[in-house]
């Protein structure tokens, strides 16, 4: 178990959570370029999940996958910062890794979503890299533990 602590970028909402991480990756799909305005979007991956609002409360907004399933996102009501995404009915839960008080030294193990990479960013990808969805996240949760990331 590891413990994390983040807020949003207003600092209206604050949250210690502790969890098993599993996974970093970066997605480059289209959906998270436009949620995080940017190139792509983080993902660290949690199991075992204590969370623990210190300050503020979180709206959640609830889209549909092409999965069929649901996923959950939740973010700071005042500024709009994401903050956290959760699969309906998983247990494991998705930290935006720029929320973090102290993100040095956590590094994407892969990319997913390659296909939509931006072409200036695609040349500079490193580690495992996926056209679209993977299959799985097995190998991405390997390599994260391979790597002693914990």
């Amino acid at each position: 178990m590891k413990t994390y602590g983040g807020a949003c970028q207003c600092g209206a909402v604050a949250y210690r959570v502790s969890g098993e991480a599993l996974t970093l990756f970066a997605c480059h799909c289209t959906d998270c370029q436009r949620q995080s305005a940017s190139a792509f979007g983080m993902a660290l991956w949690l199991r075992g999940v204590e969370l623990t609002l210190l300050r503020g409360s979180l709206a959640s907004w609830t889209r549909d996958l092409p999965s069929g399933g649901q996923m959950a996102c939740r973010f700071c009501p005042v500024c709009g910062s994401r903050l956290f995404h959760q699969v309906v009915g998983s247990e494991i839960l998705s930290i935006k890794p720029g929320s973090l008080d102290d993100s040095t030294g956590l590094q994407p193990v892969g990319h997913i979503w390659t296909d939509s990479a931006q072409p200036w960013l695609r040349p500079a990808l490193q580690g495992l890299c996926y056209p679209g969805n993977p299959d799985g996240f097995g190998e991405l949760m390997e390599a994260w533990h391979h790597e002693d990331r914990r």
